[in-house]
């Protein structure tokens, strides 16, 4: 295993509580952060021969960055990645820079690739509709078909990201006409709640063999602890091999699946952003490119002169 220097480790171990504290990153961006820096600075060590004290990262070079960002291709690793881990990389670099006192432009100025955007891939309504049927099927015992339709049925009539939906516990039961989300970076929210989604939850509840208590999770799994959303994610492949749906028909795509049949019904993007809690409207607008294919290939099939 290679080493990487005491003083590197202390910098990066500060920088992650930093951007916890300050920045509110969750546990699985600061786990993706130190693994993309630790990466960065285990090869520097490899590289240069030797572990890398702050005096000699600082020294950092272009044919530096340009040897990593080759090395790392060549595991691999794809554009977005790569740009995923670069924007550690300068992130990590630019308090580094602050705190000692040096000048970061090597790293800060290392070309991120170039990468397409990826665009949502909601389903179908009817194949929504089909998911949230098919996957009560799956199930064994009742309650628990009960809950894994709760649980979807939240994510495709409310948005909510599966961390959301598993994040309510026994206090939000009942369901009101509104649920008070708390998001990414704690961004709070409030999202309307379909009555459809009401009876589902609340027909969960009733079958379920724990009581709801309002500090623990209202969705649990089958020992009566937090429901795992690895759950989910494996009933929802099961439906979809029924279904005969793609392997694009995930948890996140019901959420995706929310935001684009909204707005082919008109929905407001501005209203449909704060419904998501996307922090830019940049970030709910790719739900207009997706409407727009759809627009396209409706055209490419039908008009006369396509």
């Amino acid at each position: 295993m290679t080493l990487i220097s005491p003083a590197a480790r202390d910098a990066l171990q500060t920088w992650l509580e930093r951007q916890k504290a300050l920045k509110d990153a969750s546990d699985h961006t600061i786990a993706a952060y130190s693994r993309d820096v630790t990466d960065f600075l285990a090869f520097i060590t490899e590289h240069k021969g030797q572990a890398q004290g702050l005096a000699a990262l600082s020294q950092i070079t272009v044919s530096d960055m340009r040897a990593w960002m080759a090395f790392t291709r060549g595991r691999g690793v794809g554009s977005r990645s790569l740009a995923r881990k670069l924007s550690a990389v300068k992130s990590f670099y630019r308090w580094l820079a602050e705190r000692e006192g040096f000048e970061p432009t090597t790293v800060l100025s290392a070309r991120t690739p170039k990468f397409s955007a990826k665009l949502p891939r909601p389903l179908a309504e009817g194949d929504a509709r089909d998911m949230i049927g098919a996957i009560e099927m799956q199930a064994d015992q009742d309650w628990i078909g009960a809950r894994d339709v709760a649980v979807v049925t939240l994510l495709y009539g409310c948005g909510l990201r599966i961390s959301e939906a598993l994040g309510l516990t026994g206090r939000d039961f009942p369901l009101a006409e509104t649920l008070r989300i708390l998001g990414k970076g704690k961004k709070e929210r409030l999202v309307p709640v379909l009555p459809a989604a009401q009876a589902a939850v609340a027909r969960y509840v009733r079958l379920c063999p724990f009581p709801s208590e309002p500090d623990k999770p209202l969705f649990r799994g089958v020992r009566g602890g937090a429901l795992n959303p690895r759950a989910i994610q494996k009933v929802m492949e099961q439906a979809r091999m029924q279904l005969g749906l793609p392997a694009s028909a995930t948890p996140h795509a019901m959420r995706h699946s929310f935001a684009t049949h909204l707005l082919n019904a008109g929905g407001d993007l501005r209203a449909i952003q704060e419904l998501l809690g996307h922090a830019s409207l940049s970030t709910t607008q790719a739900y207009t490119a997706v409407d727009l294919n759809r627009i396209l290939q409706v055209y490419d099939k039908t008009h006369p002169k396509a």
